[in-house]
């Protein structure tokens, strides 16, 4: 048989809790080295899936120190099991090292052995020691974690192998076992049949639970802080020495049940349930010592050298808020590449230089969700002004910005920005964005282009760009710019119940010879009668407008879910090899489905789509795919060499008459024929004919 070998505890100490042990040493302890008692936690334990493996990676077998282990009265998180125990700082670096370490540890050793000995109790089972030297000039903390364990002799075998725990014990006992753990968790419990129903109850009650039990029926289970298939966690040591001590028959033999289930599994998973099952006894050829004497103890942490020895946390780089909160924004995005995502490129987001044209609802959210993934650089354009409206859908303003006429919206976006972490750089522009269909009077036309000028500098600056205005028209210019200059572009639009978040093609097809379309190649709205001609150019989506139409009227929910798809698109485009390039799924796809996809159209972070329309009353949404548009308004190669050719020139053309974009595309032509065919007199009795 294998001699089992048991997953020891690791420490996991929150940054909170050197702030807490500052606070302690400086107000309460002062130069008192006395001991004072301390909590900590443990939960199941816990595997991540790796995407480029499929394999399952266990994480450590934790004990979490956190901000509140010298409370009274510790907040203990669901699904957690609470551990007491010892904690002794010294005042200084050499009373640490020559601190008798082996008087500490026996102390605590012989606390846990009367508790199971003579209190008959499995309360410190889990009890551990930590010995720390606060260096509060330096910002050091040297620490030093023990977690008692009794080794047995002749040690502890498993007759068999490790197994899943359904297989041993049946699904429905899994289950009646997870509901009555889920309504009050037992660190230590029995599990018994009483009138063909499982039943648990405290090991205390060992000998009442299990009258007229066979040995052979008798299960102990543990929360196990442990996910290695065949290494349960470092409790159990603690609980066969209880069970040893109290029930010596256990050493025949006992079932083990290593409990790793914080939920079940849901109908229909191929995951199954994750705790683990075994039958342990003692091994053969070593006298066993006698119960009452107490079994020689280990359990002093390595340090991350892999030697036993204490640890250093080094705060002194954290110190400054400012490189803390910098630290701590990376933390989730490092911790998803570190076990989830190696490949996860984080420094070509954090250096993608952001621009949203826009900084109302959407641009809000967008902003904030470029924050989450690290990206430093964010600039805003708008030229409206913070509303009374404003601060309850637009997340970066509040009641104070909107008095006086209200703050500049781009200025007081980036404010804020930088209110919330310091570390971002945040600009904003007061700027209009000339539109077609819209004339510049001859005395406006200098400041519009002086704005046209900023708006090109701005996009020299920036690699992503964020369309995220509220009319059709006001997105025309930025198309072009984005295009010419090779930028990635992302379009937000919304409806009252429905989104479009797309990404404009490259200029340059692909190597089947194609390109995605641009916002205007894929969503022209509703034509618009001008002066009685059929028009599909950007329009005047602003004329004439009703009060509900000048204001955004949609689901409070849509902007914010509309705004993370745009910035994930992003996202997985900067992760894709091909970057704006990347080809787009077929139209329908879903990476979860197991269809096998076309080459080249995954990231690691999963598909790459070209449009996504969001439909909030069905709660779906739906990936679409857009060919460029050789007659397009904003995208097509007439229209970006006669920008390139005439500059500032040809977008006055645009601003100032209407008919100069289907002019110039051929657009007007295609809306003749049109137009002829709407007026087939044949053609109109051809459809009444059908009726």
């Amino acid at each position: 048989m294998t001699i089992v070998q048991f997953a020891p505890f690791q420490s996991l100490v929150q940054p909170a809790f050197w702030h807490a042990l500052t606070n302690l040493k400086i107000d309460v302890l002062r130069l008192s080295d006395d001991a004072l008692p301390v909590s900590a936690t443990y939960t199941t334990g816990r595997a991540v899936k790796d995407r480029e493996s499929g394999k399952d990676i266990a994480l450590g077998c934790n004990l979490t120190v956190g901000g509140d282990a010298f409370e009274d009265s510790p907040q203990v998180p669901h699904n957690a099991v609470l551990a007491k125990g010892e904690f002794k700082n010294f005042n200084t670096i050499d009373d640490f090292k020559n601190a008798d370490k082996t008087a500490l540890f026996n102390h605590l050793t012989d606390e846990i052995w009367k508790s199971i000995t003579v209190d008959k109790s499995t309360a410190l089972l889990t009890r551990f020691l930590l010995i720390t030297f606060a260096d509060l000039k330096k910002y050091k903390y040297f620490y030093w974690f023990a977690f008692p364990a009794f080794a047995a002799k002749p040690a502890w075998e498993i007759d068999g192998e490790w197994a899943g725990a359904h297989e041993a014990l049946g699904d429905d006992a899994l289950s009646a076992i997870h509901a009555q753990l889920h309504e009050s968790l037992r660190p230590f419990f029995l599990v018994g049949t009483k009138d063909g129903k499982t039943e648990i109850a405290p090991v205390e009650e060992y000998d009442a639970f299990f009258a007229g039990v066979p040995p052979a029926q008798r299960t102990v289970g543990f929360v196990d802080p442990s996910a290695q298939p065949n290494n349960p966690g470092w409790p159990l040591r603690n609980l066969l020495a209880y069970l040893l001590a109290l029930h010596p028959e256990t050493a025949k033999g006992v079932r083990i049940l290593c409990w790793r289930d914080v939920d079940p599994p849901a109908p229909g998973s191929t995951g199954g349930w994750k705790s683990r099952f075994g039958v342990v006894k003692q091994g053969e050829g070593v006298a066993a010592a006698a119960a009452s004497e107490k079994p020689a103890a280990v359990g002093w942490e390595k340090n991350i050298q892999g030697k036993l020895g204490p640890r250093v946390a080094d705060l002194a780089p954290m110190m400054d808020p400012t490189r803390l909160a910098d630290q701590a924004v990376d933390l989730n995005l490092k911790l998803m590449r570190w076990r989830i995502l190696p490949a996860l490129d984080l420094d070509k987001v954090a250096n993608t230089r952001c621009l949203l044209l826009g900084a109302g609802t959407l641009g809000c959210y967008v902003a904030r969700t470029l924050m989450g993934w690290g990206v430093r650089t964010i600039t805003f354009v708008d030229s409206a002004r913070v509303s009374f409206s404003n601060p309850v859908r637009q997340p970066l303003f509040d009641f104070e910005d909107c008095l006086n006429g209200g703050k500049p919206k781009a200025a007081c976006a980036a404010e804020k920005l930088k209110k919330i972490f310091p570390g971002v750089n945040a600009t904003g522009h007061n700027l209009s964005i000339p539109m077609p269909g819209h004339p510049i009077p001859p005395a406006s036309v200098a400041q519009a282009k002086k704005d046209v000028a900023t708006l090109e500098s701005l996009f020299d600056a920036h690699d992503a760009v964020f369309l995220l205005m509220d009319s059709r028209e006001s997105r025309w210019l930025p198309t072009v710019l984005g295009a010419a200059k090779g930028k990635f572009v992302l379009n937000a639009a919304l409806g009252f119940d429905t989104f479009l978040v797309m990404r404009h093609g490259a200029r340059t097809p692909d190597a089947s010879g194609k390109r995605l379309g641009c916002y205007y190649c894929n969503d022209i709205v509703a034509p618009t009668d001008v002066n009685g001609t059929l028009m599909r150019t950007p329009g005047q989506s602003l004329t004439d407008r009703t009060l509900d139409q000048m204001c955004t009227v949609t689901r409070p929910g849509l902007a914010s879910i509309a705004a993370s798809t745009a910035v994930e698109l992003l996202v997985s485009m900067l992760q894709h090899p091909e970057g704006i390039h990347a080809p787009a799924p077929p139209p329908q796809t879903n990476a979860n489905s197991g269809e096998a996809l076309p080459p080249g159209t995954e990231s690691i972070l999963g598909i790459v789509p070209h449009q996504l329309r969001g439909f909030l009353a069905q709660f779906r949404n739906v990936p679409i795919v857009g060919p460029a548009y050789s007659k397009c308004t904003g995208c097509s190669e007439t229209v970006l060499k006669a920008y390139e050719k005439d500059g500032f020139d040809m977008l006055l053309h645009a601003f100032n008459e209407t008919e100069f974009l289907p002019s110039l595309t051929g657009l007007d032509k295609l809306y003749e024929e049109a137009q002829a065919t709407l007026d087939n007199d044949d053609f109109v009795d051809a459809e009444e004919d059908d009726f």
